[in-house]
This record gives C-alpha cells, structure tokens and sequence, in this order.
C-alpha cells in the first residue's frame, strides 16, 4: 500500500511510502487525513521521507490536513522532506505555514512540547 497509517495516544503518523506525491497518491492521502481527523481526533505527522517528489495535488492534500488540524488546534508537522519537497513548499511560500522537522522522532518531540506548552497555557 503507498500510505500506511500508526496510531498512538497523542498523534497519528500517516507515512507516503511513494517516491512520487502526484496525483496519483495525492486523492488516497487526502482521504486518509480527512478519515482520521473525522474518526481520531489527535495531532498528525505526514512522514514524507521516501518521497523525492511532489507535485501541486500532493501539496493540496498536505495544506487540508493543515487547515484541518490548524482549526481543531492540533498539531500538523511533515517529517523527513527531502530536498525537492523543501523547494516545492520553499517556492509555493509555504515554509512559514507547513512545520516540518529532519526526521520522524523529532515530530513526535514537538508534539509532545507543543502539548506541554498547551498546558502551561492553560494553567496561567
């Protein structure tokens, strides 16, 4: 399958096991992101580090699970964007929208700091 989806306590991390994020790939990975949101209700993490490419459709499908977890206040982070991807979001002006970090582990790291800057919040 070219998506697969690992579900944890606080995130979700749906993994794009293509080289290529076209329009292809890009309908199955929207609805992935809109299934999971409507049904499990937690941050998520898109691991995109096999994909070497990724075309205007794949981008859409990253900005609506974007918006969707923007709106519920959770959080939404791209792990592992090779080179190409990064100059794709860098071009469309993305890179101040999309949060992405180096790899997998460090998503989980910021969800789990967000989550705790959350509560802080709160407490003041």
């Amino acid at each position: 399958m070219n998506i697969t989806i690992e579900k944890n306590e606080k995130y979700n991390v749906i993994k794009v096991n293509e080289e290529k994020l076209t329009s292809a790939i890009a309908p199955d990975l929207k609805a992935q992101i809109l299934f999971l949101h409507t049904q499990d209700y937690k941050s998520t993490i898109i691991d995109m580090s096999n994909v070497q490419y990724c075309d205007s459709s794949g981008l859409s499908a990253i900005l609506v699970g974007n918006r969707l977890c923007r709106e519920a206040n959770l959080s939404f982070i791209l792990a592992g964007v090779q080179d190409h991807v990064r100059k794709l979001i860098t071009i469309s002006q993305l890179d101040n929208v999309l949060s992405s970090t180096p790899t997998l582990r460090e998503a989980i790291d910021f969800i789990f700091m967000e989550e705790v800057e959350k509560q802080v919040n709160k407490e003041r």
